[in-house]
């Protein structure tokens, strides 16, 4: 075998549509173009969302409100989750993560003060409500934050 011997598997290549190259080809005259129109032209480049000239639908519904793109989110932990936890563990990021508590940490984590803890537990995370702080510190636990 030699590498002038090599071809493509039957049916892997097809030959590409050669247009405009005469009526006998049946690409030939407009060249599968159709007659007329915008997409006739050349060069024509036509947007995703261009509806002929009609108000596009992003512009014809009501905006609302404001977006605020700046904004932070936070992975939300509650107080109630970390009675699994044993006493005297320290929790940081990693070991939340690794009990499923979160799952990323784009901007780190809050931890908020919903149910009631009876463990004491070394607390290292970002955020922590007022609550939470409380909760904590009255069950012999302490938070610091990151």
């Amino acid at each position: 075998m030699k590498l002038n011997d090599l071809s493509p598997m039957k049916g892997s290549s097809k030959k590409r549509k050669r247009v405009g190259r005469g009526p006998g080809s049946g690409h030939g005259k407009t060249s599968c173009r159709g007659h007329k129109g915008q997409k006739a032209r050349a060069g024509a480049k036509i947007h995703p969302g261009f509806e002929g000239g009609q108000m596009p639908f992003q512009r014809r519904i009501p905006k609302r409100g404001f977006k605020n793109i700046f904004k932070k989110e936070y992975e939300l932990i509650n107080i109630s989750d970390l009675n699994k936890f044993e006493a005297g563990t320290v929790l940081d990021v990693n070991s939340l993560k690794d009990a499923g508590l979160i799952r990323g940490t784009k901007y780190g984590v809050k931890l908020l003060g919903d149910g009631e803890i009876s463990n004491p537990l070394a607390i290292k995370i970002h955020r922590v409500s007022k609550t939470a702080r409380e909760k904590v510190e009255a069950a012999g636990g302490k938070v610091e934050l990151v």
